[in-house]
C-alpha cells in the first residue's frame, strides 16, 4: 500500500494519511521508493502558494480538498516498465510526501530523464526532472542529507544572487532580507556576502529576523547587521534599500514599506514562511512586491551561458556553501534524520508553526503501509 501524507490546501496545519493500493504498471513507467526527502520551510511556502503557483498539480490527489506537499529528496526505482531506466537506480528530484510514486519518464539519456506524465505536462521543467545519482558531479553519498535539505533552496539563493547582481542591485545601498534564519535567506546572504566583501560602495546586507532567532542568524557571520522585526525603524533612513521577502508576514512587509517610503527601490516577495500572515500587497507604500520566479533566471542564463557554464557556476557556490554547513566545530546546520510517521508528523507541526530549530535540518522517509 502507498502511504501519504496529505494536507487540508484551505487550512494547511490540518493534515491526515491516506493509503491507496498500487496499481499495475503501464508500459513505459516506473515506480519509485522515496527513500529520503527533506521537509523544510520551503515546502510550506510551496503549500501556502500551492494554488497560485500550481504545486497541487504535481502529485494530485484526487481530491479537491487535500494537497500531496512536493518535496525534494531521493527515490529508488523499485519496478521497471521504461526501456533505460533500471530497477535499483537512485535518483534526486521532486517527490511527493508518500512512500512511493509512479513516473513515466521521458527524455531519458544519461544525465537521467523527465516526468513525462500527462497532468505534469505545462508545469515548469525544471520541477519534471529526475537527476542520476550515478551521472551527478556534484552528488557525493556523505553529502545525500545536505544536498536533500541544502540543494532546492541553494539553488534559489544562487539565482536570487544572481538576479539582484545582473541589475546592479537596482541601485540600492542596502539589501534587506527577511526571515534571515532560514536556509534559503542565509544561504542569499552567504553569496552576496562572497560578491561584496571588499568592494567599494557595496550594498550592506542586513537580515530580519524573530528574537528567538536572533543569535543564531548573527552567529553566521553572514549579515553585516542582523535586527528583530520590531527593529525596522532602526534601518537606515538616508538608504536606497531594496527588500527581499522570504517570510511573506503582511505586517512585517507594510511596516518596511512604510518605513522606508519612497527609498524603497526594489521590493521582492520570495516565500511564505509565515504563511499565516501572508495579505495583499494593495495599498502599499513604495514599490509593488514582484514575485521572484526562479526558472525565469534560470531560462535567462541558459540562453546567455549556457547549461555547462551554469551548472560550474553552482557548482562552484555550492561547494563553498558546504565548508560552513559541515564546518566541524560549528556548521550551520545539524541534520536530523526521522524514520517513522511521528517524525514526519513532529516536523511538519513545527514548520507550520514556526517553531523549528534554524540550525536544523530534516531528513525523512515516509515506509509502505501494511
Amino acid at each position: 500500500m502507498t502511504r501519504t501524507f496529505l494536507v487540508n490546501r484551505q487550512s494547511l496545519a490540518d493534515f491526515e494519511w491516506a493509503d491507496a493500493p498500487p496499481r499495475p504498471l503501464l508500459d513505459g513507467e516506473v515506480r519509485l521508493d522515496v527513500a529520503a526527502f527533506a521537509l523544510t520551510s520551503n515546502n510550506i511556502t510551496y503549500a501556502a502558494f500551492g494554488e497560485a503557483m500550481h504545486y497541487w498539480r504535481f502529485f494530485p490527489s484526487g481530491d479537491d480538498r487535500r494537497g500531496c506537499i512536493p518535496v525534494w529528496g531521493f527515490g529508488v526505482v523499485r519496478t521497471s516498465r521504461c526501456v533505460g531506466v533500471a530497477e535499483g537506480e537512485r535518483v534526486y528530484g521532486y517527490f511527493p510526501m508518500a512512500s512511493d510514486v509512479v513516473l513515466q519518464p521521458s527524455r531519458v539519456n544519461d544525465a537521467g530523464f523527465s516526468d513525462g506524465a500527462a497532468h505534469r505536462s505545462e508545469l515548469h521543467p525544471v520541477y519534471n526532472h529526475y537527476v542520476r545519482c550515478s551521472a551527478d558531479p556534484g552528488y557525493e553519498p556523505a553529502n545525500e542529507a545536505q544536498q536533500a535539505v541544502l540543494r532546492p533552496l541553494f539553488t534559489t539563493s544562487f539565482l536570487i544572487d544572481d538576479f539582484f547582481a545582473d541589475n546592479s542591485f537596482f541601485g540600492a545601498g542596502t539589501l534587506v532580507l527577511s526571515s534571515a534564519s532560514s536556509k534559503t535567506a542565509y544561504g542569499t546572504a552567504f553569496l552576496l556576502a562572497r560578491r561584496t566583501t571588499g568592494v567599494t560602495h557595496a550594498p550592506r546586507v542586513v537580515g530580519l529576523t524573530s528574537p528567538a532567532n536572533l543569535e543564531f542568524t548573527r552567529n553566521l557571520g553572514c549579515y553585516d547587521e542582523v535586527l528583530t522585526y520590531t527593529q525596522v525603524h532602526m534601518l537606515p533612513a538616508d538608504a536606497q534599500t531594496a527588500f527581499v521577502d522570504f517570510s511573506g508576514n503582511a505586517f512585517q512587509r507594510t511596516a518596511l514599506h512604510s518605513h522606508i517610503g519612497d527609498r524603497l527601490v526594489y521590493s521582492c516577495s520570495v516565500g511564505g514562511t509565515h504563511w499565516e500572515s501572508l495579505g495583499s500587497a494593495k495599498g502599499l507604500p513604495g514599490p509593488r512586491p514582484v514575485l521572484f520566479f526562479a526558472p525565469a533566471q534560470v531560462k535567462k542564463r541558459l540562453a546567455e551561458w549556457g547549461s555547462t557554464e551554469l551548472a560550474e557556476r553552482m557548482a562552484e557556490a555550492w561547494s563553498a556553501f558546504m565548508v560552513p554547513i559541515k564546518d566541524a566545530r560549528r556548521p550551520w546546520m545539524k541534520v536530523v534524520h526521522g524514520s517513522d510517521e511521528a517524525a514526519v508528523e513532529r516536523t511538519y507541526r513545527e514548520l507550520i508553526s514556526g517553531r523549528t530549530d534554524p540550525s536544523m535540518g530534516h531528513l525523512l522517509v515516509i515506509h509502505t503501509a501494511g
